[in-house]
């Protein structure tokens, strides 16, 4: 159990965009296409946890000092950070392996970029304002981008550009949410296990999510009337879904308003309401797009 802690399984949840593609092009009953993803998606939640992994060795002096980081495996030292290290190595191999049955060369690219990415953002980039937001931000771009790569699908560009400002919204979001909370605490140890803090000011992270929420809807406005998607099935009752999408993001809004950390994993996994409609998104694009 302390090492699937470790691994951070929970927030596999966030791979799921790898299935993003495939399930707006119309094609996620493409058994070969649907394997590809299969296969990506383990490969993608293996390499992400060497990420965790490497981030938590990093990090393990400053994680003791955190009121709840202190809990992680390596900073509570229910494992080794030698233990951690086999561990990482283990599962970046088993990626490669896994990765490799796709057979999309360009696709084992990607997987690297995003080791070196978080490696640098675990190594010190993190600590540089805009671009640790822009890092946690690349990190959901790629999951979508890898995903379409291994099942050879072409994604619209508001689609791209609505998951861009998503993300920008779930980083600023949750950049927010360490803040008030380091704030309210008046706990300086919080701003000192994440630096960054210090540049940051409530007011500008609020004002950059509403930014970003905006211009997430509009591109997700504009996705629903392309006529890419108006083409498939019944792609073209998608737009119905805009009211739909923006009760969930405000739903967001208003739980990550009430204390939460921000996490996106973690806001979805304890907000009963938000997956209630998350889960009904999901099904009424599931009946415009193949029924």
């Amino acid at each position: 159990m302390k090492y699937l802690k470790l691994m951070r399984v929970q927030h596999y949840l966030k791979n799921l965009l790898i299935f993003a593609a495939l399930v707006c092009s119309g094609e996620f009953f493409n058994t070969r296409k649907f394997i590809a993803d299969i296969i990506g998606f383990a490969s993608f939640c293996l390499i992400s946890s060497v990420v965790y992994i490497i981030n938590d060795i990093r990090d393990c002096d400053k994680d003791r000092r955190h009121p709840t980081k202190r809990n992680r495996p390596i900073a509570n030292g229910s494992v080794s950070i030698r233990s951690a290290w086999i561990l990482a190595i283990v599962l970046f191999l088993l990626s490669m392996v896994m990765n490799g049955f796709v057979l999309h060369v360009v696709s084992t690219a990607v997987l690297l970029l995003y080791l070196i990415l978080n490696i640098g953002y675990s190594f010190g980039l993190k600590n540089i304002p805009l671009l640790d937001v822009a890092i946690l931000v690349a990190g959901f771009i790629i999951r979508v981008v890898y995903g379409a790569m291994i099942s050879d699908i072409t994604i619209s560009n508001w689609l791209y550009l609505a998951v861009i400002s998503l993300s920008f919204y779930f980083a600023f979001g949750k950049r927010r949410n360490e803040l008030q909370q380091s704030l309210q605490s008046n706990q300086k140890r919080d701003r000192e296990t994440r630096a960054v803090l210090k540049y940051y000011t409530v007011g500008f992270l609020d004002k950059s999510m509403n930014m970003c929420m905006t211009l997430a809807i509009a591109f997700y406005s504009l996705w629903s009337i392309d006529a890419g998607t108006a083409s498939r099935y019944h792609g073209k009752y998608v737009i119905f879904t805009v009211p739909l999408v923006l009760l969930i993001v405000l739903k967001y809004s208003l739980t990550i308003e009430k204390g939460s950390d921000g996490d996106p994993v973690e806001v979805l996994l304890h907000d009963k309401v938000l997956l209630l409609l998350c889960a009904i998104y999901m099904v009424a694009m599931a009946v415009m797009l193949y029924l």
